[in-house]
């Protein structure tokens, strides 16, 4: 573990490793038995992925309605880096009444034997959508990329976004191209989307996948 700086009158001394381990643990005795799922509630009003509760969904997000909800299913991937694999994953579209979604997803892999075999990666980021129903869709991924959509609504259950901006870290995966997605509800109202990528001149599906709503 790194030093701390620490600073008596105008002398600054350098906190050893066991100091700043025992510092730390005296900052944290009234929060060390809490977690994420145990903090109080906010001043302002929760996220909510069910239209039915909590604050009304934002007229300007209309053409967007469709999506609210927590969706949870399996898909395949087929990337350069892993190459063919299934996996399970979650996505959750939510609001707190301001003129945006939250888009939140997480994917887990899984075997041949239907095992779950470790996390995979995810995204987060927001939708939003104008009077002249173009859609913006900023998407952060774990893996070091951050992507900024933008499309149309093609019906009433389908969104088509292509990114017109696509940056990776210098960590993340150099072979990701740009890409488009659609995101579509199917004749049983599961949720259906592909996210296809530029390797050379034409678009190849990467990861897609099918959802059934479990929430909202």
């Amino acid at each position: 573990m790194n030093d701390t700086n620490d600073t008596t009158g105008d002398v600054p001394r350098r906190l050893d490793g066991n100091e700043a381990i025992d510092r730390a643990a005296q900052q944290s005795e009234s929060t060390g038995g809490r977690n994420i799922t145990d903090l109080p509630g906010l001043p302002v009003a929760d996220d909510t992925a069910n239209l039915r509760h909590g604050p009304n969904l934002h007229d300007g997000l209309l053409a967007l309605l469709p999506l609210v909800g927590v969706w949870r299913g399996e898909g395949q991937a087929d990337t350069v880096v892993d190459g063919q694999y299934r996996f399970g994953q979650q996505i959750i579209f939510s609001h707190d009444g301001e003129n945006y979604l939250s888009y939140e997803s997480r994917f887990w892999k899984i075997d041949e034997d239907d095992n779950v075999i470790g996390p995979d990666l995810r995204e987060t980021g927001f939708w939003r959508i104008n009077d002249d129903d173009e859609i913006e869709f900023l998407c952060t991924h774990s893996t070091g990329v951050v992507e900024i959509y933008y499309g149309k609504p093609v019906t009433e259950r389908a969104w088509e976004v292509q990114a017109a901006s696509t940056m990776v870290t210098a960590t993340g995966p150099a072979s990701l191209g740009p890409g488009k997605r659609l995101y579509g509800l199917m004749p049983n109202n599961d949720l259906g989307w592909v996210d296809e990528r530029l390797r050379g001149d034409d678009f190849f599906p990467r990861m897609s996948a099918q959802l059934k709503r479990w929430a909202g």
